[in-house]
């Protein structure tokens, strides 16, 4: 199948870069991915097609079951960054307080918050053509304003590990500083509360509320898993921490926070139940605590995460219903026995 030239299918450069459209270098699986992206290519063109037909002559985004449908069904990459704006809640906050990232640029920055971002500034996607130091367009000097406007507009969270990657995906997204600043603002303050914080509360509840999921889901897993105390936060915080970033392929990432941006952190606990409901029979094969963080790496890899496509249509099948409703009532069981854990008998 030819490759179409437009925005909805990025170029992957020249064939010997072996560099997908995002800047990233793809040495170990670069065939696989470029068969994946020649399937792929027809149905984001048509994606692509419906969606600026959606969009026509529209100033602002509806939230409605038209856009969520095809939400799920994928944002064309030439729509994302508008997308994730309308849909978080950025842009409503963008316009109505003009000029102030700006303003947090031009304050005087904290030495200690300067010096934890230069840091971790090479460190983020050494692999990715954008975030070297000469290149063009150079994304590293964007990201380091970005995250340190952000420690400065949430003095409670500050910077901490794992934000430069979240950033980083968002900053190749929009090419936008003032745009991705305020979508970190949607996902850290909103979609993710605590999630960065100091106690890390939010991201500690998160993970033991999808093994009380993992126990009604698919029990025999949950049984598993129950003879390591602790277990969760060994095999998935990073799920969590980096919003699957690494984890699984970019496509998929950017296809979950397509998802994640409109619906909300439940998107979340409905990818990593379709990854343990899938892989029940491996997980359980495990007969050591090594055996386990092992295969919790191995299932995120493979064909079925490398087809986009065909994963996000599970993901809303596989798990089954899972209500909002459920998750709070787990969050507040889940955070009162972290807490209570925490402070130890009185």
């Amino acid at each position: 199948m030819d490759r179409d030239t437009s925005d909805s299918a990025p170029q992957t450069g020249h064939p010997g870069d072996r560099i997908d459209p995002y800047g990233f270098e793809r040495r170990q699986d670069f065939e696989s991915y470029q068969e994946m992206m020649n399937e792929y290519v027809s149905v984001l063109n048509r994606r692509s097609m419906r969606w600026s037909k959606l969009l026509q002559g529209k100033t602002q985004v509806e939230k409605n079951l038209t856009v969520k449908r095809f939400v799920r069904k994928g944002v064309p990459n030439e729509h994302r960054a508008r997308i994730w704006m309308a849909a978080s809640g950025a842009q409503e906050c963008l316009d109505s307080h003009p000029g102030y990232y700006q303003s947090l640029l031009n304050m005087e920055h904290d030495a200690k918050l300067k010096e934890t971002i230069q840091l971790d500034l090479h460190r983020t996607f050494p692999d990715n053509v954008f975030f070297r130091t000469k290149a063009d367009p150079g994304l590293q000097k964007t990201l380091y304003n970005v995250l340190l406007a952000y420690g400065h507009h949430n003095r409670a969270v500050g910077y901490c590990q794992g934000m430069n990657f979240i950033a980083g995906y968002i900053v190749i997204i929009t090419k936008d500083e003032e745009k991705s600043f305020w979508l970190m603002d949607a996902l850290l303050g909103r979609i993710l509360p605590e999630y960065y914080s100091p106690s890390m509360l939010g991201l500690k509840t998160d993970q033991e509320v999808l093994g009380e999921l993992v126990k009604s889901k698919a029990p025999a897993v949950g049984q598993l898993m129950a003879q390591y105390p602790g277990i969760w936060t060994l095999v998935v915080s990073r799920w969590f921490i980096c919003l699957f970033i690494d984890v699984l392929p970019i496509e998929t990432v950017l296809r979950v926070w397509d998802c994640l941006f409109y619906e909300g952190s439940k998107v979340l606990f409905r990818v990593a139940l379709t990854l343990v409901i899938r892989h029940q029979p491996e997980i359980l094969r495990c007969r050591s605590l090594p055996d386990v963080c092992e295969c919790f790496k191995q299932i995120a890899r493979g064909e079925f995460t490398l087809d986009c496509h065909t994963f996000m249509q599970k993901i809303f099948t596989l798990p089954g219903t899972l209500s909002m409703t459920t998750i709070d009532r787990l969050r507040n069981k889940c955070q009162q026995k972290i807490q209570d854990d925490e402070t130890g008998p009185r």
